[in-house]
């Protein structure tokens, strides 16, 4: 039936959403809202509102964000669709990072890899830094507040699908981003503290501590490299030089994290393994060949791909496992950059293959 535009009474304007009592006749009971009209399920006008505010009329031209959902209206015609607006079409992941200027590991290095994996990445910077492919030469934190205030920012007009925890520089800011991201816990967290890049975090007794207390019991996944593992274990024992790795991995689950993804675990020279625990012990060991050259920015790569594949709706075994065969295509398309370490190619899937000139 066509629409007679005479009996569509419906003020869609900003304002009169929240006046009552027009809200009550547009958002049912149980119906979701978000900062603006976005995430209404079920935008249905009670057929009363015709009766109730016969004074009100559709803007047929107003942007309706409704994040996908087409909008239903009633007037005294039929239902009609007056809008169908796809406005977000990818899961967006926030980050937590420091801003490399490199793109090998932190914030830039999530954008590269999230995009790649489909997602769209908010960032939160906690840290400058100073640097090349050869060496950092500063690293410059970010104030707390302004790390607090970058992300309740973001959280209050965007949805998030998944969270990536980087570097975070000190106590201050750790107990901060820990107290906001305990108020979204339906949203999987990937933490992934340290970087080779920055190791003198890990030697910080009350750092690592912080991390232990205030983020590994909110973490979906908690990913270390097998010596960043032997040293938070020293959080909770003594130093030890036997083989306590997967003891120290179940350890931290049983402080509240869901698994622990184990990076660099010793083994054969030519091999890269991988392990990954869950609350039952070993949920799955992978191993690959060792690619020639040294690299830098692999680590980031794996949690940056794991958030993306978590918020894609992905479960954490198969997740990580995607993370690592992307990893491992991105290293084996590095860049060279400069003349230090080679980065991951996060792009690897977008070029173009060189043609075979001998063919030729």
């Amino acid at each position: 039936m066509p629409l007679n535009r005479d009996h569509l009474e419906v003020f869609l304007a900003r304002a009169a959403l929240w006046t009552s009592p027009i809200h009550g006749h547009i958002f049912p009971p149980g119906a979701r809202r978000d900062a603006l009209v976005g995430q209404t399920s079920g935008f249905i006008v009670d057929p009363t509102a015709d009766k109730a505010h016969p004074c009100l009329v559709c803007l047929l031209g107003i942007v309706v964000i409704t994040h996908g959902t087409a909008l239903k209206v009633k007037c005294s015609a039929d239902y009609v669709n007056a809008f169908l607006v796809q406005i977000q079409s990818s899961p967006v992941v926030l980050s937590f990072g420091v801003a490399d200027p490199v793109g090998a590991i932190g914030i830039q290095a999530d954008l590269a890899t999230c995009g790649a994996l489909g997602c769209h990445t908010v960032c939160v910077i906690t840290a400058l830094m100073v640097g090349d492919t050869t060496v950092v030469e500063d690293v410059q934190p970010i104030d707390t507040d302004w790390v607090a205030d970058q992300a309740r920012s973001l959280l209050e007009d965007i949805p998030i699908a998944a969270f990536k925890l980087g570097h975070l520089d000190n106590i201050e800011t750790i107990a901060a981003v820990a107290e906001i991201i305990s108020d979204y816990p339906q949203a999987p967290m990937v933490l992934d503290p340290f970087s080779a890049l920055l190791p003198q975090q890990r030697d910080d007794e009350d750092i690592l501590l912080a991390i232990r207390q205030l983020l590994v019991p909110q973490a979906t996944v908690v990913q270390l490299c097998a010596d960043e593992l032997a040293r938070m274990a020293e959080t909770w024992r003594e130093p030890s030089d036997d083989d306590t790795l997967e003891i120290d991995a179940m350890q931290l689950i049983e402080f509240g994290c869901e698994f622990v993804l184990v990076t660099g675990v010793p083994g054969e020279a030519q091999q890269v393994q991988n392990l990954l625990f869950g609350g039952e012990g070993l949920v799955r060991s992978d191993r690959r060949q060792r690619l020639p050259g040294t690299f830098v920015g692999a680590g980031s790569t794996i949690s940056a791909a794991i958030s993306a594949m978590l918020a894609n709706g992905v479960s954490v075994p198969e997740a990580v496992l995607e993370a690592e065969e992307f990893t491992h295509a991105a290293l084996g398309n590095a860049l060279r950059l400069g003349m230090g370490k080679r980065l991951p190619d996060r792009y690897f899937w977008s070029r173009e293959p060189e043609p075979d000139v001998a063919a030729k």
